[in-house]
C-alpha cells in the first residue's frame, strides 16, 4: 500500500501506521499515548493544560480511549486534539495495561525515531509484538489476528494468586492463609461477572462498542443532546424560592428553619453545578464553567474544579478501589474486601492504610453509614481547599484562569456565608450552631443519591479489554423513581445512562432511558435499576457484608496471634 508523500518524498507523520510495538516502546519511554479513531495522539504537551486534569489522560495511556474521549468531549476539544496526532494504527488495537494501573513497558530503540522525525521509510520493516497478555486470556498469534480462548477457574484463580504474592516480599504463613482468602474472593466476584456479562473476546465487546456508537448517533440525531432551557427556568423558579425562604427566616429569627432552606437551596444548586462541569447547559467551555463556578464556589463554598479533576476519573476507571476516587473512603466506608490490603490509590497518591481504627470503622460502617453522610459537606470544603491551595487544577492553556476565579469565590462565599450571615446576622452562640448544622446536614440526601448508585455495584476488574459501555453499566446502577420527584434526585437517579453519556443534559435522561434499555436487552448485559428504597437496602446490604469480612479477618488474624504466641511460649 502507497500512502501519499509530503512534496520532500517523506511520509507525513501523521500517516505513519505505528505498530503496536512501536507504541510500546514510546510509552516505555515516558511518552503519554493513547489511541482514538485510529490515530496514536502524544499527549504529553497537553497533560498540563487538560482542563479535566491530568489524572483520567493517564488511565488512557495505551489504550483505545475512542469512547471515553467521544462521551466527556465536545466536538471542538477533539478536534483540537488532532494536532497532537503523531501516527495511526492499522486494524484493530489491543490494549495495553496504562503504566498508572501498573502496566510494565518495554523499550524499542527504533520507536524513539517515530517521535522525533517526521517520516520513515520503511515503517513495516521496524518490526512489531503484540501488548502484554491479559490474565483472562491467551494469546494466539496467527497471521494477523488474535485468537483467545477463556481461561478455567482454577487458571484464573492460579493467576490472581501469583499477581497478589508478586507484590509482598517473603510473607509469611499466616500472610499466605490470609492472602489466599481475600485472593479466593477476588476471584468470586471476577468469576461472578464473567458469568452474568456478555464474554470478553473481541468480537462480542466490539459488537457492543458498535451498537453503542449507533445508539449514541440516534441519540444526538434526536437533539438529546440540546439543553432544555424551559427546564431550566423552572429550576431558576425554585432556587429563588429557596433563597428568599432562607433571607426571610434568618431575618425572622428562625435560624435553624433559615438553615433548612439554605440547606435545599444547595442540595438543589449542585444538580446544576454538575451539569455545567459537563458542559451540558450551553455546551460552551467558558459559560458553562463560569457558570458552574460562580454556583459552585461563590454560593456553595465547594471546588468545581476539584469535581471535574476527581469526577473525570471516576467517569473512566468508575468502581476501581485502587483508582476511582469516588469509593475510596478509608477508613471510614469499604465496598470491597480488597482495601483490607492497605491498597495505593493512584488517585491520591498514597496508601489507604487498613489501620486499627479503619478495622473497627469497617466492622460498624453499615450502622455508620447515614450518620457519616450527615457531615459529608464538610469534608467537601476540605477537599475543595487542597485542591486549590495546592495548585493540582491546569495552570497553562485555556483554564489557567480557573483557579484563580475560584479562591475569588471562595472568599466570597466566606465572607457572606461565614461573616455576614453566621457572625454578624445570628446573635447567639447555639443559633449559629444550629445554623451551621442544620444547612449542612440537609444536604445528606445528595452524598446518599451520589453513592447509591455505585456502593452496591462490581468493584471487579474484568481486564483491559472491557468495552466502555459494558464497564459502565456494570458498574452503575439506575434508580426507578415517578417523574414528578425527579427535581428531588436531579439527574443523578439516572446514572447508569449519565455514564454511558455524561454531557447529555440531564432533563434529557428519562427521554434516553427506554432506548438505553432496548439496548441492553439487544447486547444481553444487564440493566441495574432499583427503587430508592431497595437501591439504599442494596447499597447497606453491600457495606454490612464487606463489614462482617472485617470482622471474620480480624478474628482470623487474632486466632493466629495468639496461636503463634502460644507456640512461642
Amino acid at each position: 500500500m502507497t500512502l501519499a508523500s509530503s512534496p520532500s518524498g517523506r511520509m507525513p507523520r501523521k500517516d505513519l501506521v505505528l505498530t503496536p510495538r512501536q507504541v510500546e516502546g514510546m510509552i516505555a519511554d515516558g511518552r503519554t499515548l493513547i489511541i482514538v479513531d485510529g490515530k496514536v495522539l502524544k499527549l504529553d504537551a497537553w497533560l498540563s493544560y487538560h482542563p479535566g486534569g491530568d489524572k483520567a489522560v493517564m488511565h488512557m495511556v495505551g489504550r483505545d480511549a475512542t469512547d471515553e474521549v467521544n462521551a466527556l468531549h465536545s466536538p471542538e476539544a477533539r478536534r483540537h486534539m488532532l494536532k497532537f496526532q503523531v501516527g495511526r494504527i492499522g486494524g484493530r488495537w489491543r490494549n495495553f495495561l496504562p503504566p498508572i494501573q501498573g502496566g510494565k513497558f518495554r523499550t524499542y530503540p527504533d520507536a524513539v525515531e517515530v517521535y522525533c522525525e517526521d517520516t520513515k521509510d520503511d515503517v513495516a520493516s521496524i518490526g512489531s509484538s503484540s501488548p502484554p497478555d491479559s490474565p483472562l486470556f491467551d494469546a494466539i498469534e496467527g497471521s494477523s489476528n488474535f485468537r483467545r480462548r477463556r481461561r478455567s477457574t482454577a487458571e484464573l484463580h492460579e493467576v490472581s494468586s501469583i499477581s497478589s504474592l508478586s507484590s509482598i516480599e517473603s510473607p509469611t504463613t499466616n500472610d499466605q492463609s490470609e492472602l489466599s482468602k481475600t485472593d479466593a474472593r477476588t476471584q468470586q466476584e471476577i468469576d461472578h461477572d464473567l458469568a452474568k456479562y456478555p464474554a470478553l473476546d473481541p468480537a462480542t465487546q466490539g459488537d457492543i462498542v458498535q451498537k453503542y456508537r449507533l445508539l449514541f448517533d440516534r441519540l444526538r440525531s434526536e437533539g438529546l443532546f440540546q439543553c432544555n432551557y424551559t427546564s431550566y427556568l423552572i429550576e431558576l423558579t425554585r432556587y429563588t424560592f429557596l433563597f428568599s425562604m432562607f433571607l426571610i427566616l434568618l431575618r425572622c429569627g428562625w435560624y435553624g428553619t433559615s438553615g433548612l432552606f439554605l440547606g435545599m437551596l444547595w442540595h438543589q444548586l449542585v444538580f446544576t453545578v454538575h451539569d455545567a462541569g459537563h458542559m451540558g447547559i450551553t455546551h460552551n467551555f467558558i459559560i458553562d464553567t463560569v457558570a458552574g463556578i460562580i454556583i459552585a464556589d461563590f454560593i456553595g463554598g465547594l471546588s468545581l474544579g476539584w469535581w471535574k479533576r476527581s469526577h473525570n476519573v471516576h467517569h473512566i476507571v468508575t468502581n476501581s478501589p485502587e483508582h476511582d476516587p469516588d469509593i475510596e473512603h478509608m477508613p471510614f466506608f469499604a465496598i470491597s474486601h480488597r482495601f483490607f490490603d492497605s491498597l495505593r490509590s493512584t488517585y491520591h497518591d498514597r496508601i489507604m492504610t487498613y489501620d486499627p481504627f479503619a478495622k473497627f470503622m469497617l466492622r460498624y460502617q453499615h450502622y455508620l453509614y447515614y450518620p457519616i453522610l450527615l457531615f459529608g459537606r464538610f469534608n467537601l470544603y476540605r477537599l475543595s481547599w487542597e485542591y486549590l491551595i495546592v495548585g493540582q487544577g491546569p495552570k497553562k492553556g485555556s483554564a489557567w484562569w480557573h483557579r484563580w476565579l475560584e479562591i475569588t469565590g471562595q472568599v466570597f462565599f466566606w465572607y457572606w456565608f461565614g461573616y455576614k450571615v453566621v457572625c454578624q446576622s445570628i446573635p447567639t452562640a447555639a443559633g449559629r450552631f444550629a445554623f451551621v448544622m442544620v444547612s449542612h446536614m440537609i444536604t445528606a440526601p445528595l452524598h446518599v443519591q451520589i453513592t447509591l448508585s455505585h456502593f452496591a455495584m462490581s468493584t471487579a476488574d474484568l481486564g483491559i479489554h472491557e468495552s466502555f459501555p459494558q464497564k459502565m453499566l456494570r458498574t452503575t446502577m439506575d434508580v426507578d423513581c415517578p417523574e414528578w420527584l425527579d427535581f428531588f434526585h436531579g439527574g443523578l437517579q439516572f446514572q447508569a445512562i449519565h455514564h454511558l453519556f455524561p454531557r447529555m443534559p440531564r432533563h434529557n435522561l428519562r427521554r434516553t432511558q427506554k432506548l438505553v434499555q432496548e439496548f441492553c436487552r439487544e447486547v444481553e448485559i444487564p440493566y441495574a435499576l432499583y427503587g430508592f428504597v431497595d437501591g439504599n437496602k442494596e447499597v447497606i446490604g453491600r457495606l454490612a457484608d464487606v463489614g462482617r469480612q472485617a470482622a471474620i479477618l480480624a478474628q482470623c488474624q487474632k486466632t493466629l496471634a495468639e496461636r503463634v504466641d502460644h507456640g512461642h511460649h
